[in-house]
């Protein structure tokens, strides 16, 4: 079973942008873009977050992150979230070995739903999309600590392994058995 990061985790590509590895991070309850609010999003909360890209490979990758390669769902019912024009986008950056490149994105969404946010990444490398990653995490969640190791966000009790055990617990539930 597919386990989702959680805000703050580090996410390998493989395949063919091995060596590539994005996260997002800095989730910001209230943080307005600094252009002002946008009238679509007027009687929601507006909150940000940060993605940044990585490259630890040889040779430099062609990124490109936009508006369009982010789906951010919110609430119980994983409703859609306003995403702002004014996010600061990546747009044909070469990556080149050991840098980074990060894009700020400005969401608005309903106060009450803040709590539960996933983020899914679907960015553009080497002018094809890559394959999907999901974040999740929500207002008042702390960030676990940054660490290059997949199992880092995962300590006993933290937000990271009481979603592993929920999604165990579906698919024992569903007849799956763990890891499947």
């Amino acid at each position: 079973m597919h386990r989702p990061n959680v805000i703050g985790d580090w996410r390998e590509y493989e395949d063919d942008h091995e060596g590539v590895r994005v996260r997002i991070h800095s989730f910001k309850k209230g943080d307005v873009p600094p252009e002002g609010r946008d009238s679509d999003a007027r009687k929601l909360k507006y909150f940000s977050f940060r993605v940044t890209v990585e490259n630890r490979a040889e040779e430099w990758f062609l990124i490109e992150l936009k508006r369009r390669h982010i789906d951010v769902r919110v609430g119980e019912d994983g409703d859609s979230a306003f995403i702002d024009y004014n996010s600061k986008e990546i747009e044909g950056f070469k990556l080149y070995p050991l840098r980074r490149a990060t894009a700020t994105f400005y969401a608005a969404a309903p106060a009450r739903d803040l709590d539960v946010v996933d983020i899914q990444v679907r960015m553009s490398i080497d002018d094809e999309l890559s394959a999907p990653h999901v974040w999740v995490g929500g207002a008042d969640v702390p960030e676990p600590p940054t660490s290059t190791s997949a199992k880092a966000g995962r300590a006993k009790g933290s937000l990271a392994d009481e979603v592993s055990k929920f999604l165990e617990g579906q698919g024992a539930a569903s007849g799956e058995a763990p890891g499947d």
